[in-house]
């Protein structure tokens, strides 16, 4: 049994789950559910990312405090994430004293190497509100290609990554004013001391070709110290012996992983040095969003090295939404929140749909909603609900709720079987559309078969009577194995066919166990078409949402 720990991005506690997040946390989640299924240990960590400038702000204009509006923000966060069948083993926050301990501790640990050193830099300053601005609080053009409205940081335009002071015609986005320069101390983490390691660490298996090129060159540019001081007034923790000074949000935030997992622990009787000192057998896994490479596979490694805690097995990132091939729009009705989406539409559609397009590439995903609302009516449906649903109408209504004893088809069934370890494989290695494509070619053969036989006409004939027993036989436990491979994308249609068809708990190590000679329970729907004024009425609360 593998010991395995798997955690997607913090999500930030200032607004709204949306369904671009969502890409992430289902492929996580369906990613553990199979390693579930194997038989490992896989535990999903995660926790609302709590601190940061946005969140003071935000609870300003609120007229709450900055603890008020994330307790509010985790019961939604917690909410969103339930309804749609996202199982986390444990879920924090990481304003938390496991958080502060550990933050705490990592920097104590780097500070004691040398890796910590302390500089007086010029940074913006807003004078209309009366603070030094972080770096998404300020927008200008590129310094390096000069593309304008670009955030403090970074540009989107060409990836190049600056101080905040070098930005061109800056502007407050707090006062639409242009700040001005002031000293100040702050503490920088000396990123250029673990370039060896680094380039050793992305030497194996750890990135994706993509992210590792884009981190060869990162690294031929050579690293600059890191800056992980904020200004008072900052909602987050402490540094360490410093009351004006604050730990910059990124580097608490991945913190979180082992804040949260710490929290698990103390509540599962779980060994916490097994899983995270520097030596562990366990595989940690984190899943992320392209545009957050940066932070998770240079300073957070750098930081796991540098404080004595075993670094990630391996960083997965995948890209980005868009709705009808563009990017979400709240104009154009295609900027869903989670909540918007659940007011209107099955959250499985949409765990479906986005395992149909989800790959191990760092490719941008669309949810095409002609496409969502066909594929989900058409195949999985039209297609792999149907085969459960036509087989068990004859098995409860002609013999009594009674599987046959014997197969018409064993063939079929050995053939349908023999696709387990392409399918167990693929979604250890993300290739969740592959998993869908075959799946659904499954479907077709079935049904093939079904209707070749035309259980619906020799039902008439007392002769064939019992033969159409064995062909629904085979149907249903065609259906239960289509259903076992698809578990992890379908939990919930998955627990209501388990019921049905009185089985044990589908997984891996069962899926080839035949149901023959014993009572089924009545079918009921598993899931309905797609309405299309569904989509529509989504599209129009997100108009009106603000």
């Amino acid at each position: 049994m593998r010991k395995i720990i798997a955690t997607s991005a913090l999500p930030y506690a200032n607004g709204s789950i949306h369904l671009g997040h969502l890409v992430e946390y289902l492929q996580t989640d369906i990613w553990v559910r199979s390693q579930k299924m194997a038989g490992n240990e896989c535990l999903y960590i995660c926790a609302d990312d709590a601190h940061g400038t946005p969140i003071m702000l935000k609870a300003q204009e609120l007229k709450i405090s900055p603890e008020e509006l994330i307790n509010k923000v985790y019961k939604e966060h917690r909410k969103d994430f339930k309804d749609f069948y996202i199982e986390f083993d444990n879920y924090h926050s990481t304003h938390s004293d496991e958080n502060r301990e550990y933050s705490s501790k990592i920097y104590a640990e780097l500070e004691k190497k040398g890796d910590i050193v302390s500089k007086k830099i010029n940074q913006f300053y807003d004078e209309e509100a009366d603070m030094f601005l972080p770096d998404r609080y300020i927008k200008g053009e590129c310094p390096k290609c000069g593309a304008k409205d670009q955030y403090g940081d970074s540009c989107e335009e060409c990836g190049a990554t600056y101080a905040s002071t070098d930005i061109i015609n800056p502007v407050s986005i707090i006062s639409n004013t242009k700040p001005v320069t002031k000293e100040t101390e702050h503490y920088f983490f000396q990123l250029n001391k673990y370039q060896d390691f680094l380039k050793k660490w992305i030497s194996s298996e750890t990135i994706q070709p993509e992210i590792k090129n884009k981190l060869k060159e990162w690294l031929d540019d050579g690293l600059a110290d890191w800056d992980i001081t904020r200004d008072k007034p900052y909602f987050g923790f402490n540094i360490p012996g410093h009351d004006d000074k604050f730990f910059y949000v990124w580097l608490d935030a991945p913190v979180g992983y082992i804040a949260s997992f710490k929290n698990y622990c103390s509540g599962n009787n779980k060994d916490f040095d097994e899983y995270w000192q520097e030596d562990s057998k366990c595989e940690l896994y984190h899943f992320i969003g392209k545009d957050i490479a940066y932070f998770h596979v240079l300073f957070w490694p750098a930081m796991l090295q540098g404080s004595g805690f075993r670094k990630p097995t391996a960083v997965y990132c995948h890209g980005f939404l868009t709705v009808d091939g563009e990017k979400m729009s709240k104009s154009r009705g295609t900027f869903f929140n989670a909540r918007t989406y659940l007011n209107h539409l099955e959250p499985e559609y949409l765990r479906y749909y986005f395992a149909s397009r989800l790959t191990n590439k760092i490719e941008d995903i669309d949810l095409n909603l002609d496409d969502f609302q066909s594929r989900v009516n058409s195949d999985l449906v039209g297609k792999i609900i149907n085969i459960g649903s036509r087989c068990a109408r004859f098995i409860n209504k002609d013999f009594d709720n009674s599987l046959a004893n014997e197969l018409q088809n064993e063939s079929l069934i050995k053939k349908c079987l023999s696709r387990k370890s392409e399918i167990t494989d693929n979604y250890e290695n993300r290739n969740f559309s592959s998993n869908i494509r075959i799946i659904a070619s499954m479907a077709d053969e079935i049904n093939k078969y079904l209707d070749e036989e035309k259980p619906w006409v020799k039902i008439k004939n007392d002769d064939e009577r019992l033969l159409v027993q064995k062909i629904c036989t085979d149907g249903l436990n065609l259906f239960k194995i289509l259903i076992t491979y698809l578990k992890p994308v379908l939990p919930e249609i998955a627990a209501k066919v388990e019921q049905i068809l009185k089985s044990k708990p589908l997984d891996w190590a069962n899926i080839e166990d035949i149901l023959l000679s014993r009572d089924i329970n009545e079918f009921k729907p598993l899931i309905m078409r797609i309405d299309s004024k569904a989509i529509e009425a989504m599209k129009q609360e997100s108009i009106g949402e603000d």
